[in-house]
């Protein structure tokens, strides 16, 4: 076999993924971008050029300014917190305990139930009077609170909920590199004298800086794209301060039907998940670390 079909073998193998790549993520990113320079098409009157309107709509936008600044909250509220429990979690079920398997399959249970379910789970516990929630605070003497029906607290709880959901996924990927950690690294530690959590600073941290960038990917696109729980629990009220920016481009496009709006909308989205994810592996790439 020549060089020539050795690459046309790996271009056939490559042609089925590239396919379905190019049909259900670039092609309709372009498609968006290219309708969010028209008007939205009425019935009776085609879709016309319109430029930049819709993003001077946009800037214009004080909905969209407050999901960006809801946004931004839920991301501050959910990445660090739920990369943080999933890690401590991880060492814990990595480690010599009783009924570590339990402990894995407990944690790990929440991210396999559906978000709509996991959303009217939650629903039932926030409920004013009757919940769980209700009775723990009413035991300890508390008044009732509308947890979902507060400008106070509505966004609180759906943070709350992302972390609950989304840890147990995350350890998952901590697991696996603690357990492809060569144990000679502990030995080696134990013999010079070097205390647990110096040994984790120093060396088992460092080296979970790969897993630690993938994760905390992942962490900023989820935060940036939940629609599931906001549906269910809070239909972005209490006056908007739970719309987030694609509850937002939803709302637009299927409730209203301003697609050509929600097209920039999206565009602006997509824009922002790009740079952030730029910006972590270009600041996160001298830190990380790999075996």
């Amino acid at each position: 076999m020549n060089k020539y079909s050795v690459h046309i073998h790996g271009w056939l193998l490559l042609l089925p993924a590239a396919a379905l790549l190019a049909l259900f993520t670039h092609f309709p990113a372009v498609a968006t971008l290219y309708h969010s320079f028209f008007s939205n098409p009425r019935k009776g009157r085609e879709a016309a050029w319109v430029g930049l309107e819709n993003y001077r709509v946009m800037i214009d936008d004080p909905v969209f300014w407050q999901s960006f600044a809801n946004n931004l909250w839920f991301a501050l509220g959910t990445i660090p917190l739920s990369i943080a429990l999933a890690l401590l979690m991880a060492v814990w079920v990595n480690g010599r305990i009783a009924g570590k398997a339990f402990l894995r399959i407990a944690f790990f249970t929440p991210t396999v139930l559906p978000m709509i379910a996991v959303a009217n789970i939650w629903l039932f516990f926030y409920t004013p009077q009757y919940g769980l929630l209700e009775q723990l605070t009413s035991l300890a003497g508390l008044p009732s609170h509308n947890w979902l029906g507060s400008r106070d607290t509505a966004l609180a709880c759906l943070v709350v909920v992302t972390i609950w959901k989304e840890a147990g996924f995350f350890m998952i990927f901590y697991l696996a590199a603690l357990q492809g950690m060569s144990p000679n690294l502990a030995e080696a530690a134990a013999i010079e004298g070097a205390g647990r959590w110096y040994f984790f600073r120093r060396v088992t941290f460092p080296l979970l800086m790969p897993t630690t960038l993938f994760v905390l990917v992942n962490a900023v696109i989820n935060s940036f794209r939940l629609v599931d729980h906001i549906v269910v629990m809070t239909r972005g009220g209490p006056d908007n301060v739970t719309s987030l920016l694609l509850y937002y481009i939803y709302d637009v496009g299927f409730k209203f039907w301003d697609l050509a709006y929600a097209s920039a909308l999206t565009m602006v989205l997509l824009a922002l998940l790009g740079l952030l994810a730029i910006g972590q592996f270009v600041f996160l790439d001298k830190r990380t670390h790999y075996q």
